[in-house]
């Protein structure tokens, strides 16, 4: 049950992270209705998509977004516990989380940005760089909320 908390605070952390940085300095991270776009499509064994944003759209896509958002952040966090155990939370330091913050980003880089079209690591766009830096920002962000939940979860003990 702890790695839910951790999951869903750390989860939390990284959209509160993007929201500051949508409403501080008008950069915008990932659209949550194309995440659920394109698990919607999974169900016909579509994996890839020429563009994910030219597929048809599907009526629940943001919610089913946000839903498997917090559902990879569940179990990143469940990655973390099993790697340091739960002891780990009885004295939560920064580096494990950094690390599979770090690690987080392998996801839309090999798997995600190839899926909607983008090419590895978003290598299909003009603005591949930009991508780099927004997927690296919002991946440590998600690292420093693993830190930050499980040092709110020991305070709560």
């Amino acid at each position: 049950m702890n790695f839910i908390i951790l999951g869903v605070l750390a989860t939390l952390f990284m959209d509160f992270w993007a929201f500051l940085l949508r409403t501080a300095f008008s950069i915008n991270g990932l659209d949550y209705r194309m995440l659920g776009r394109w698990f919607y499509y999974f169900k016909d064994f579509q994996f890839f998509h020429e563009k994910i944003f030219t597929s048809e759209p599907y009526k629940h896509e943001l919610i089913l977004g946000y839903l498997v958002h917090y559902g990879i952040g569940i179990f990143f966090a469940k990655v973390l516990l099993i790697w340091k155990g739960e002891i780990w939370l009885s004295d939560p330091i920064l580096l494990p989380c950094l690390i599979v913050g770090f690690f987080t980003i392998v996801a839309p880089f090999f798997i995600m940005q190839p899926a909607f079209g983008l090419g590895i690591a978003g290598s299909k766009t003009p603005f591949m760089f930009t991508i780099w830096l927004k997927s690296t920002s919002a991946h440590l962000s998600y690292g420093i909320g693993l830190y930050l939940a499980a040092r709110f979860m020991k305070l709560l003990v």
